[in-house]
């Protein structure tokens, strides 16, 4: 079984992100709260699932961005089967280009 991911310190943390205003803030926020590595593979998995909803093959994907095929099984199965997570924020996205 899995952790919960709801609890008050993700919270405390959610409420921060809320408090950013720009692009410029989140890269100061992250940098201080995230390892490099941390964010780098975070905006990779995000890339992994913009390219997937973009019926981009893995071999493409992996070509492009460097995840492994792991990592782009297991992002395609959050696109499947997650929380619409990605599709919401893809949509707003897309709203405000």
């Amino acid at each position: 079984m899995s952790k919960s991911i709801r609890t008050e310190a993700v919270d405390h943390l959610f409420e921060a992100v809320l408090q950013l205003k720009n692009k410029e803030e989140c890269y100061r926020f992250f940098e201080d709260v995230c390892t490099v590595n941390e964010l780098l593979s975070l905006s990779q998995r995000f890339e992994v699932a913009r390219m997937l909803t973009q019926n981009k093959t893995y071999l493409e994907i992996a070509e492009q961005t460097g995840a492994s095929t792991a990592t782009i099984s297991r992002v395609n199965r959050s696109l499947n089967y997650g929380t619409d997570g990605y599709q919401m924020v893809f949509s707003r996205m897309e709203k405000n280009q």
